[in-house]
């Protein structure tokens, strides 16, 4: 089959179309062809040398896609050849075929197309373990979300609103602000322009919000204790401005805050598989409705994951960016 793979750590050059042999699927696994993949800013720092994948798994770039089954292990049961399915992965997907758990893949919601479908694990799992189980976001709350305009970002304002959230949200462009707006964020605020800090509070009348999602790091931690709400929630999943933060520990005693962070590739498939299973009850009949639909932003080929990977670090894109095979 043909990959991608990165020649050495350095800038999108490195990566190159390469053969590599089928993966075999072993006990519990399926084994795809892919139709696209999803690009993260995790494959962007793994191609940089930052973010090695775990032990044992695909040191082949992409951590999800969606494609059509086309073997399985014996074992697996509730999943066909002939299926068409959507997966999250530990490594491997940028290729024309990767082997995965059959507890990590979903089928492909119906209403939407296989490209579209491959924008769905990673930002989905993200926000379901952070913003709804481990910050435990409800109905009738309101949500921070730093990065908006992101892939996870956008898919954090559907799935808040979704279930009866109000939505706050940060980016960097009044183009990017307009379009999270648009998805249903109830204020935008460009984050070069405004304090933060201080545009939510006016929007919550005082009071802070109630959960905040933290794409960036560094100095934000401290700012969100100021923005958040008592008895309010943190979840940082990202350190894209750096992995030291300074915070008052008087606020998050005062405000009785909790704050959690989570990386979501290095988890067990046992992890993995209740959340899809979640997912699975609870999000995925959503989209028969319509009522969830990702946002893509630009489509490459898969020889050009170079292009993609030159426009993810770009930061113009709104959405998620999607390797079609």
């Amino acid at each position: 089959m043909i990959a991608v793979e990165i020649a050495q750590p350095g800038p999108p050059e490195v990566l190159r179309a390469a053969q590599r042999k089928v993966p075999e699927p072993a006990v519990g696994e399926l084994l795809i062809r892919v139709a696209a993949a999803g690009v993260n800013r995790a494959d962007v720092l793994q191609r940089r040398g930052l973010y090695p994948p775990p032990a044992g798994a695909s040191d082949i770039p992409g951590l999800e896609v969606a494609g059509v089954v086309v073997r399985l292990d014996p074992a697996v049961r509730g999943i066909a050849v002939g299926a068409p399915v959507c997966a999250l992965l530990t490594g491997g997907g940028y290729a024309e075929y990767v082997a995965v758990p059959a507890v990590q893949c979903l089928p492909a919601p119906e209403p939407l197309t296989l490209e579209e479908a491959a924008a769905l694990p990673e930002a989905f799992f993200t926000v379901w373990l952070n913003v709804f189980e481990r910050a435990r976001l409800r109905e009738g709350e309101t949500l921070l979300i730093h990065g908006g305009a992101s892939g996870v970002g956008t898919t954090a304002i559907l799935l808040a609103r979704a279930f009866g959230a109000r939505v706050l949200v940060t980016a960097g462009s009044e183009r990017k602000c307009a379009a999270c707006r648009e998805l249903g964020a109830d204020e935008a605020f460009n984050y070069r322009e405004v304090d933060f800090v201080e545009a939510t509070r006016r929007a919550t009348g005082g009071r802070g919000a109630d959960v905040i999602l933290d794409m960036v790091g560094g100095d934000y931690p401290g700012r969100d204790l100021a923005a958040a709400s008592v008895e309010g929630r943190i979840a940082v999943i990202a350190t894209q401005g750096g992995v030291r933060a300074q915070i008052d520990l008087g606020l998050l005693l005062g405000k009785r805050l909790t704050v959690t962070g989570s990386t979501l590739r290095a988890q067990p498939v046992e992890n993995k598989g209740r959340l899809a299973a979640t997912l699975r009850e609870k999000v995925w009949p959503l989209f028969g409705s319509r009522r969830l639909k990702p946002v893509i932003h630009a489509r490459f080929p898969l020889g050009d994951a170079a292009g993609a990977h030159r426009l993810m670090e770009s930061d113009v894109h709104i959405g998620k960016i999607i390797l079609t095979v």
